[in-house]
């Protein structure tokens, strides 16, 4: 009976070693939520009541400096902003945008990281050259690209000598290149960090997986679409996503490099562009606000519909 009730005890009570593993894990998830506190209140204070906020201003007739009193007034902002053809066209800008930068900035990202991961001489001044324009701050890169897409700038000049003189646009005062211009600037500025992300991921890929490749006598393309592919499968999916959040929420390019913020005539207008002109050039909080809801709501929309079709590895 003695050795019977120890054995209950023992079960009941748990080991030491347990014990322990049990307090441990406690003292760890005590820790962890110490560490995060800070970043959860600066997130809550500047991330979740500013939104909060905004949804409830997106139903009032709030202005920025107005003697008259805050009234509320429903879904009039929602639907002033859902029949405004200016609201729309910042979206479709932001739209093409995104069609365009999206892809082309994660496959010259891939290209370049493949590029840097060779064992070649020199590659480290390599990565840090292609890395160089993310750290460079977008008001003064947007200065100095309105330099070099001057008329007389030097990329026409370049382009001058290319094309014997028959292709020379105004880059930021023409509706048809100002776009592609500020493209340029994004995919220059931004594929820096795209592909560190999958440099990373490269380095990570079992070089066993290429030496049975080879000596199955997969030539290089297919190395890089049955071995590297499925390999950074994961890291690809996230370069993805980031890109095409950071794509939406495009601001600092049609704000600094033509003549008026969305120039010329609105073919630059994003919706981050529409939703401070609103909001603070024209003082209307409340229609600023809901543009910011109704924004959230499209990119939230797009982000779970791109996670739906590239799920990662190992997901449910």
């Amino acid at each position: 009976m003695t050795t019977v009730d120890s054995a209950e005890t023992g079960s009941s009570t748990g080991s030491p070693s347990s014990r322990n593993r049990g307090t441990a894990r406690q003292t760890e998830a005590r820790a962890a939520w110490l560490f995060l506190l800070p970043a959860g209140i600066l997130l809550v204070l500047f991330i979740v009541v500013p939104f909060v906020l905004a949804i409830g201003f997106s139903f009032t007739n709030q202005r920025l400096i107005s003697p008259l009193p805050t009234k509320f007034i429903g879904l009039d902002n929602y639907v002033g902003q859902l029949t405004d053809g200016l609201f729309w066209k910042s979206i479709w800008n932001n739209a093409r945008f995104s069609i365009f930068v999206v892809p082309f900035q994660t496959a010259l990202a891939l290209f370049l990281a493949v590029l840097v991961n060779q064992r070649l001489r020199g590659r480290v001044a390599f990565r840090t050259i292609f890395f160089t324009p993310v750290t460079v701050v977008m008001a003064a890169a947007a200065t100095i690209w309105v330099l070099l897409f001057n008329a007389n700038g030097l990329v026409n000049a370049a382009l001058e000598l290319i094309t014997f003189g028959n292709f020379t646009p105004d880059w930021l005062n023409s509706t048809m290149w100002a776009m592609p211009a500020i493209i340029i600037v994004s995919v220059w500025q931004g594929v820096g960090f795209q592909m560190i992300i999958l440099l990373a991921a490269l380095q990570d890929v079992p070089t066993e997986l290429y030496e049975a490749a080879s000596i199955d006598g997969a030539s290089t393309w297919e190395q890089f679409r049955s071995v590297t592919l499925p390999g950074i499968r994961n890291q690809l999916i996230f370069v993805l996503t980031v890109t095409t959040i950071l794509a939406m929420r495009l601001f600092d390019q049609p704000t600094l490099m033509p003549n008026a913020p969305g120039g010329p005539l609105d073919s630059t207008r994003t919706a981050m562009v529409h939703m401070i002109d609103i909001g603070y050039s024209r003082q209307n909080i409340g229609r600023g606000s809901a543009i910011a809801v109704i924004f959230f709501v499209i990119v939230l929309s797009l982000t779970l519909f791109q996670r739906r079709f590239l799920r990662e590895e190992g997901e449910v």
